[in-house]
């Protein structure tokens, strides 16, 4: 059950994941340096967590359930469930949930509605909206990329989600200059 589960970094198991909402990217991290970066759509309405928005909540969540386990790529998922539907990408006037969902609860007092409100990250069909606000809420991702996180993310993993550049949420890489100069120290 979700809230019987200790949260854990998704650095205890090796990665970090971390949402930009200005970039519309999310990133995966491992032992400070990005090894995937993907578009998403956050929510056409703006950042925030109060019930009936159909915003995107700020701060850190963790990951409470997985949903999905080897579907196809763009499988419908309603209510949580299959319904053995499959949608192509960028289907007219299809907008389902599709291929997997990675379900959060909020850690703060500026995401505590988040499992309520049902944010989740999952696959969306309109891949050609990704890269820019076009959800309601959740964070939406092509079935593929959706795919590649649900694997790295293990029950209990945080995700960092934050309205400001992605460069600024990385870790510091020193500079070409300072990694000769620390080779340079230690000669």
């Amino acid at each position: 059950m979700c809230g019987l589960l200790a949260p854990a970094r998704a650095a205890d198991f090796g990665s970090q994941v971390v949402v930009s909402v200005p970039d519309q990217k999310l990133a995966i991290i491992n032992d400070g340096k990005v090894i995937a970066k993907y578009p998403i759509s956050t929510s056409k309405y703006g950042v925030g967590d109060d019930q009936g928005s159909y915003k995107t909540p700020l701060g850190t969540l963790w990951v409470c359930y997985k949903i999905g386990d080897n579907l196809p790529l763009g499988t419908v998922i309603k209510n949580r469930n299959s319904t053995g539907e499959i949608v192509t990408p960028n289907a007219p006037g299809r907008d389902p949930i599709v291929t997997r969902v990675i379900w959060l609860r909020g850690l703060e007092d500026q995401n505590k509605n988040a499992f309520d409100r049902c944010i989740y990250i999952h696959g969306t069909p309109e891949e050609k909206l990704l890269g820019k606000p076009a959800s309601y809420g959740c964070i939406r991702m092509r079935s593929q990329d959706i795919v590649a996180v649900y694997e790295v993310l293990h029950i209990g993993a945080h995700i960092d989600i934050e309205n400001k550049p992605l460069k600024k949420m990385l870790p510091e890489q020193p500079s070409h200059f300072a990694w000769l100069l620390q080779g340079v120290a230690g000669n």
